[in-house]
């Protein structure tokens, strides 16, 4: 991912979470904060139908929604997947398993002992067949409140 391509993320991020909403200004302080963790799926020179942001954070946490972060967390102990979202004209191709995949390998490579996220939007059985598993803690309780009823927090051991 590219400054160029923010726009088109901050599109596809309202396509693929109209209840979540997360502004340009979220993705543009990811991708500064850790570049080598956000992607975008595009066609050569095409716009980008896709994308994935994740970045150190801690264990058992998530930002909340749509806020801007100073820094890495010192003590972050996890890769957190943050966004993953397709345009609907690239689902069905098999691009989010290839680069979660590329994610879990490089975060072990670096040393992160797993992958965590906050699925949404029914994802939790998408997330699974990826090799997330459920995590329920108190401290995730009422943070989860504000990204609905069906959100999850998942971890990936790696």
């Amino acid at each position: 991912m590219t400054a160029a391509d923010l726009d088109a993320v901050a599109a596809i991020a309202v396509i693929g979470f109209p209840d979540h909403f997360e502004g340009r200004d979220l993705f543009e302080n990811r991708l500064a904060l850790n570049p080598s963790g956000c992607f975008v799926l595009a066609d050569g020179a095409g716009e980008p139908k896709g994308y994935m942001v994740a970045y150190p954070w801690r264990a058992d946490s998530a930002p909340a929604l749509n806020t801007l972060i100073e820094a890495i967390p010192d003590d972050a102990t996890v890769m957190y997947l943050h966004d993953l979202a397709l345009h609907p004209d690239a689902r069905g191709g098999g691009h989010p398993g290839v680069v979660v995949e590329q994610l879990a390998n490089s975060a072990r490579r670096a040393g992160w002992p797993a992958l965590a996220l906050v699925a949404v939007n029914d994802a939790a059985p998408f997330w699974a067949r990826h090799g997330f598993v459920v995590r329920e803690t108190p401290e995730m309780a009422a943070k989860l409140a504000s990204y609905g009823s069906d959100a999850r927090y998942m971890v990936r051991s790696l």
